[in-house]
């Protein structure tokens, strides 16, 4: 399995930004996934899961109610939807995949894609 996240950028505070992860391998579509990020100086964090069908999601307390994760397995990318930013949502983004939310929320996917920056600035 192969991830590709793209979307990341420069962003003023209580702005939107919409994150994809493009998936490439033929089971992608039985996998959970999901988002980490890690801000400068600071270690990789949880940030949002989604089971494999989509009907189960999870969400860092921090992001709750701003971001939304979904997924189009036609397409095998995976969203993130990010609405009403803060200056300390900057960080790098990673899409992550697991074969069960528990690897993914615990911080044990299987599968890393590269990061994209998001920056918010006040």
């Amino acid at each position: 399995v192969q991830l590709q996240a793209s979307g990341g950028g420069l962003v003023q505070a209580g702005g939107s930004l919409r994150l994809s992860c493009a998936a490439s391998g033929r089971t992608v579509s039985s996998y959970a996934m999901g988002w980490f990020r890690q801000a400068p100086g600071k270690e990789r964090e949880f940030v949002a899961t989604i089971s494999w069908s989509g009907g189960t999601t999870d969400y860092a307390d921090s992001v709750k109610g701003r971001f939304t994760i979904s997924r189009d397995n036609a397409k095998k990318t995976v969203y993130l939807q990010m609405n009403s930013l803060k200056p300390e949502d900057t960080a790098v983004y990673y899409c992550a995949a697991g074969a069960v939310i528990r690897e993914v929320v615990t911080g044990v996917p299987r599968y890393w894609g590269q990061g994209t920056l998001v920056t918010v600035s006040s």
